[in-house]
């Protein structure tokens, strides 16, 4: 059996977003991530979130999208980003997207666009997040939720009875496996996670 496809949408409308995840869910191979309003955390969040596609309002953009496209590019180089357009799009911002859903689509429309997204370089996207297949050990995971706690790492010692040191290999371990370096992003990663109390 297949993985699901993780979909990220990130959209102001409500009910546009749960248009289409009502859409993709029912197909059964898609798992929909609780949908983003607005891209102000979205640089922060792909980290921890690790969508395989991305579904933008490009209205949402910075003033400069090819720019934040490519950070963007850059946390999840093998995700597809896909404009969601019902509205006018200047021709110079859509030109940044290969990719364009329009909400009239009908749902085999819907479908057989992310599908192409997802199949543009399917050997990319085998590759290219080897760290989300490095399990976090117990220790890890104790460090890790002392941190997205607001703990220093020589207060994480004291508590743990362990070198300041040893803290410190933990973390750069954590900040490998997950690709996450802030620790705000390692707060929200361990909420998603359930590892916090």
């Amino acid at each position: 059996m297949n993985p699901l496809v993780s979909v990220l949408i990130v959209e102001p409308s409500e009910i546009i977003c749960e248009g289409i995840r009502s859409l993709l869910a029912e197909t059964g191979r898609f798992n929909i991530l609780a949908p983003m309003h607005d891209t102000s955390l979205l640089e922060e969040r792909l980290p921890v979130m690790r969508p395989d596609i991305l579904i933008l309002n490009p209205t949402l953009l910075s003033s400069t999208p090819k720019h934040q496209l490519a950070a963007i590019s850059q946390l999840r180089p093998a995700m597809p980003v896909v404009a969601l357009l019902y509205q006018y799009v200047e021709t110079s911002v859509l030109d940044n997207f290969q990719y364009k859903i329009d909400i009239r689509y009908s749902r085999s429309a819907l479908i057989s666009t992310i599908n192409s997204a997802l199949n543009r370089f399917p050997e990319e996207s085998e590759t290219s997040d080897k760290p989300e297949n490095y399990e976090i050990s117990s220790r890890e995971t104790d460090v890790l939720v002392l941190v997205a706690k607001g703990l220093s790492s020589k207060e994480i010692a004291d508590k743990l009875h362990i070198s300041v040191h040893t803290v410190n290999s933990h973390r750069k371990n954590i900040t490998h496996k997950t690709g996450i370096r802030s620790v705000a992003g390692l707060a929200v990663y361990a909420m998603i996670h359930n590892l916090m109390e």
